[in-house]
């Protein structure tokens, strides 16, 4: 029978092989990554799960309650599977999650292609191309 300490440190040693998961993988695997938690010192790259998303820190920090994943895309970014061609079309939050030029995505029921870098536009206003 496996104890609660062994248990505690099973978990210690998953999230720390986990680290070294490629984004793609760790897309398979969110679960295997600490939950993202308040006064928690965070460093560049560190990735955490949050509402069964992955992210991925952007700018170290001590985390605060109102600077939850999802709220502060200064500090972190959503990692998305990139083997998903045309992902959906998610309102970006400011420099650090706009799209690239030549970025995909779909948005009403169709594929657009980014026109220009530091994209923040909803495809059909600015920006992108419709792509048949």
């Amino acid at each position: 029978m496996i104890t609660k300490e062994h248990a505690r440190k099973l978990r210690a040693r998953i999230e720390q092989a986990s680290v070294s998961l490629p984004d793609a993988d760790a897309l398979d695997a969110v679960e295997l990554f600490p939950a993202w938690k308040v006064d928690h010192d965070y460093t560049v790259g560190d990735r955490v799960q949050d509402e069964g998303t992955l992210y991925k820190c952007l700018q170290a920090h001590t985390s605060q309650a109102s600077w939850k994943p999802a709220d502060a895309p200064s500090l972190w970014v959503r990692v998305d599977d990139p083997s998903i061609e045309w992902p959906e079309w998610v309102q970006p939050t400011g420099s650090t999650d706009a799209y690239a030029k030549g970025a995909k995505v779909s948005h009403n029921s169709k594929h657009w292609v980014s026109d220009v870098d530091n994209n923040v536009w909803e495809p059909s206003v600015y920006g992108w191309t419709e792509h048949e």
